[in-house]
């Protein structure tokens, strides 16, 4: 199991408004995929109120070209307004995750940063996100929602002793293809991650290279190391 390489074709990314109804963004989707289109992202950006209420949203899909999908746009009776934006793989690319303790997670940011300047440089997009957390079943839980984080590529696990469900949220995280980097501590959490490092700095640092199309670091092959 090793990271997922960014391969996918580029996508067509739309911003725009439409009536806040019942159906209306299954009618857009709809016309989209007449036209061939995919769906691989939507978000919803914000609710604008008024005599009749708009949702503003996000769109990103493959298939169809920028000026097909304006077209499509400017057509449908339900969309107010729309934009052509750039697809967010282009502009924040991949993400690595870092969960755990406030003073570990700071120290694994500032390796992954630094590390991620040297490949952005290069050409890379790759940006770090991170969120300081106690308590097992808050840890678990985070765990488990990387799965459903757009463009997340591997997680790190900052802290001083995990295990139980974190363990548990781990082996499932892992198992539909996003590798795990734990620092060495205390619990069953480092037999249940493809690395474990005791410097949070080069752990970071490690993070980004296992990920990053410059580099030539290969988790796969460092699986179940210490370091």
């Amino acid at each position: 199991m090793s990271p997922r390489r960014s391969a996918e074709p580029e996508t067509a990314a739309v911003r725009l408004e439409h009536f806040d109804r019942p159906g209306a963004i299954g009618a857009i989707m709809a016309r989209i995929a007449a036209a061939g289109g995919t769906l691989r992202h939507l978000s919803t950006v914000r609710r604008i109120d008024g005599d009749e209420p708009l949702v503003e949203v996000e769109l990103e899909v493959e298939g169809i070209d920028e000026r097909t999908l304006a077209s499509i746009l400017a057509d449908d009776p339900d969309v107010q307004a729309h934009r052509l934006t750039r697809a967010l793989d282009r502009i924040f690319g991949k993400r690595v995750i870092v969960i755990g303790g406030g003073a570990q997670v700071a120290q694994v940011a500032l390796g992954a940063v630094s590390e991620a300047d040297r490949h952005n440089l290069r050409g890379e997009r790759i940006s770090v996100d991170t969120i300081p957390l106690v308590g097992e079943a808050n840890i678990a839980a985070a765990v488990r929602a990387v799965a459903d984080l757009p463009r997340a590529r591997l997680l790190v696990l900052a802290g001083s002793i995990m295990g139980g469900d974190i363990t548990r949220a781990a082996n499932e995280l892992r198992a539909v293809g996003i590798p795990i980097i734990a620092l060495n501590m205390v619990g069953s959490i480092t037999e249940a991650v493809d690395l474990v490092v005791s410097d949070p700095v080069q752990a970071g640092t490690m993070a980004v290279m296992a990920i990053a199309d410059t580099a030539t670091f290969d988790l796969a092959r460092q699986r179940g190391r210490r370091f």
